[in-house]
């Protein structure tokens, strides 16, 4: 049976409206599998450069705090100004930092139980973001190879659910545990993740994504006809493997 091409271009953005039940499933997901962690593997390594698994969950939770609770999110984000304007360096690498640092008293499972308190709240708080902050307010952003701007809905609707997705699978790589994907959940961030690099690379191109968060994806005529898994994929553009071409194109997670 042949497969449906799905055009690229037509793929809606994730919305405001669709945004909280995608972090609400994510987070329950990742809560699901931080739990699963045993003993020794809380200093195994990760993807994330120099980050072991009690680093990666301290992150977690530290962001989750901060989507719950408007009070954490702003002395977090005075504590990385502050840090920024005194030893210069990235935003982001401070408020990883930041997060990391503010979690790391707490027992791996005081991690697991605080991951999973915050599941629903997180979602919420995400959800309840002011539409004039979402859409008027912005923030300089510097990822590796990307430097830009981002209205907060951007961030609030789509980024902290794609880091929240691809630090489940850095969770899984790192402690060898098997990946639970769907087409509906995992297969909808998939999905926006190629619009958007087809938005920012620009070319014609045939996408066949294979697994179960997978399609094919298609714009324009006489490009190149990529195929690869869909969480490989997903790696390739965040930067924990090495692309080529078109994969050369970075979308931020």
């Amino acid at each position: 049976m042949t497969a449906t091409v799905i055009e690229i271009t037509a793929i809606a953005p994730i919305s405001h409206r669709e945004a909280c039940d995608l972090a609400r499933t994510e987070y329950g997901r990742f809560a699901d599998l931080l739990a699963t962690v045993s003993d020794g593997e809380w200093e195994l390594p990760t993807d994330c450069e120099g980050w072991t698994v009690r680093d990666l969950a301290g992150h977690m939770v530290g962001s989750m705090r901060s989507a719950a609770s408007v009070r954490e999110q702003i002395s977090q984000q005075r504590e990385i100004a502050q840090r920024t304007k005194h030893n210069g360096g990235n935003r982001v690498d401070h408020m990883t930092t930041v997060q990391i640092e503010r979690t790391a008293t707490l027992t791996p499972q005081a991690l697991v139980t605080e991951c999973r308190e915050l599941v629903n709240r997180a979602a919420l708080g995400r959800k309840r973001t002011p539409l004039p902050v979402r859409r008027w307010v912005s923030i300089p952003v510097d990822i590796g190879s990307i430097s830009e701007r981002w209205r907060i809905g951007y961030l609030v609707d789509v980024i902290l659910t794609r880091d929240t997705w691809m630090h489940r699978i850095d969770l899984a790589r790192a402690i060898g545990a098997d990946l639970k994907l769907d087409s509906s959940h995992d297969g909808r961030i998939v999905a926006d993740v190629a619009a958007e690099w087809a938005r920012r690379h620009g070319r014609p191109c045939t996408l066949t994504l294979t697994g179960p968060a997978g399609g094919t994806f298609a714009t324009g005529t006489n490009g190149p006809s990529l195929e690869l898994d869909a969480v490989e994929f997903c790696r390739i553009l965040s930067g924990r493997a090495d692309g080529h071409g078109l994969l050369a194109q970075a979308v931020p997670f």
